[in-house]
């Protein structure tokens, strides 16, 4: 088991910036990419972003076109830790943002976005952006 934890989020201005981060734990060595996706109420969970925890495509990122340009991910393996710097945040970036771990290493962002790909989930984080 990976236990994940998000810390981070809150309430934020249109236009501001937030980071949410997420604490990973455990079998961690069984891990190869960590990733942030997030679920806005009445809609589908959908992906954010996502990075290469490990192995030859190490520090590798991927993105979501809505967030490209915005929103930085990055990893810290040595504390095991990942990050998302969120800024020109807007009133649709409202969502429960949540941290996942795979067992996958990702050649595209089109794989990187399958959720069904990731084998652990933390238990989110409430992110709202005021107009």
């Amino acid at each position: 088991q990976v236990p994940l934890v998000e810390s981070g989020g809150g309430l934020v201005q249109a236009g501001g910036s937030l980071s949410v981060s997420c604490a990973a734990s455990g079998r961690t060595a069984s891990i190869y990419s960590l990733g942030w996706f997030r679920q806005a109420p009445g809609k589908e969970r959908e992906f954010v972003s996502a990075v290469t925890w490990s192995g030859v495509k190490s520090g590798t990122t991927y993105y979501a076109e809505v967030v490209k340009g915005r929103f930085t991910i990055s990893s810290d393996n040595a504390k095991n830790t990942m990050s998302l710097q969120m800024n020109s945040l807007k009133p649709e970036d409202t969502a429960v943002y949540y941290c996942a771990a795979s067992k996958w290493t990702f050649s595209s962002t089109t794989a990187a976005a399958i959720l069904t790909y990731y084998d652990y989930w933390g238990q989110g984080t409430q992110v709202t952006v005021s107009s």
